[in-house]
């Protein structure tokens, strides 16, 4: 199974580069006609610099990025592992969709004097490059669609923080993500009203996109979303926070709720905290939470970025009434180890069959020896399906 880089070790095999061939003289893709692909990342954090990079040193995140994509455009012509997985073996050969989970922008942490480059510009370089730069392509030749939702950076950049930002408040990223999630134009805009929500389905497949962490408001649209899907389809979960949320990002309960250097809660999420201090586990909402994916087992798995390492776990909730596969992401430019060893730079390959009913999430390290050779790292299969009980 994926673990956490601090906690195991890992295997890996170098990926094969092979020459574009036609699918039909690979294999027969008809066999896999019910497999959709998806490539995650997240924290892309345009506006800082990395300590380290191919042998340069303080590298832009423009530059990280565009390897980045460049990488990703290379994924159809690599050969999946050996490892027993959906595709084992197989050359990877389409990608359905790229999924970025958020912190496109860094916090406008800053002032006139050494300002940041704000959230605005953040997504315009965003869009140029994986907006533009990606190549990757579906089963029918048509361009993987590229789906984002908002972070905790990007919704600070819009609300405001407890430090001094400059300017004190961009709302351009989550106003553009809004955008081309709800495919409208918003002249007046709320970060709190107008949430950032995604659902697609393909392939049997349903997948759910959402800012920040599944509060309350988002869990009444994901109650709508899976009210209406077929009996039985299999949903994919996709946002920045890890389930086990921290009493910090919820909105303030004391006084009168705003952000401020004192109490330093960061009002991401217009659920109110059920505790005082951001030194508290707001377990109400894990609880809540927890409840939630109990009544809905169709939801099969949890992604997320934010903490910046590859780490897969089964969360449990506070009550042990759950057991969900949570796959964590690492991040091009803060990854918790990958900050420090490029050569740990990874992302995600989801590999789901609806037709077997199981799913396969591949590591894929990008950047193995500072020369853009590309590896597989851990490799963890999980089931689609779930019993009639559950359902």
């Amino acid at each position: 199974m994926l673990v956490s880089h601090k906690h195991g070790g890992r295997w890996r095999i170098v990926a094969t580069m092979l020459l574009t061939l036609t699918f039909s003289s690979v294999w027969n893709v008809d066999a896999y006609a019910e497999v959709i692909q998806i490539v995650y990342t997240s924290d892309q954090h345009y506006g800082i610099t990395r300590k380290t990079f191919r042998g340069e040193k303080q590298v832009s995140a423009t530059k990280v990025n565009a390897a980045l994509v460049e990488s990703i455009n290379k994924l159809p012509g690599l050969d999946l592992p050996p490892d027993g997985g959906v595709m084992s073996g197989k050359p990877v050969g389409w990608i359905d969709y790229v999924i970025s989970t958020g912190d496109i922008a860094n916090r406008m942490e800053g002032s006139k004097e050494k300002a940041p480059m704000t959230a605005t510009e953040c997504w315009e370089v965003f869009m140029s490059q994986y907006g533009k730069g990606l190549t990757v392509k579906d089963k029918d030749g048509k361009p993987a669609e590229l789906l984002a939702v908002p972070g905790n950076h990007d919704m600070t950049n819009a609300v405001g923080f407890f430090r001094a930002m400059y300017p004190a408040k961009d709302d351009g990223a989550l106003r553009a993500m809004h955008e081309r999630a709800s495919g409208k134009k918003t002249d007046a805009f709320d970060p709190y009203a107008q949430r950032v929500v995604l659902s697609r389905e393909k392939g049997g497949l349903h997948l759910l996109l959402m800012g920040i962490w599944p509060d309350v408001a988002s869990r009444a649209w994901m109650d709508q979303e899976l009210k209406n899907m077929p009996k039985g389809q299999p949903a994919l979960l996709f946002t920045h926070m890890p389930p086990d949320v921290t009493a910090n990002r919820l909105t303030n309960p004391n006084g009168n709720h705003d952000i401020n250097a004192k109490d330093k809660f960061e009002n991401l999420t217009p659920d109110v905290s059920s505790v005082r201090t951001i030194t508290e586990r707001p377990v109400r909402e894990h609880r809540e939470l927890e409840k939630f994916l109990e009544t809905h087992p169709s939801i099969r798995a949890y992604f997320h970025g934010h903490e910046n390492f590859n780490e897969s776990y089964n969360w449990q909730g506070p009550d042990y009434t759950v057991s969900l596969p949570v796959f964590r992401v690492d991040s091009p430019m803060k990854g918790d180890v990958s900050a420090g060893d490029e050569t740990e730079l990874s992302f995600l390959l989801i590999s789901a069959d609806t037709d077997t009913g199981k799913m396969t999430v591949r590591e894929v390290m990008w950047n193995t020896n500072a020369k853009d050779l590309t590896t597989w790292g851990q490799t963890r299969t999980v089931p689609l399906t779930f019993t009639s009980a559950e359902k």
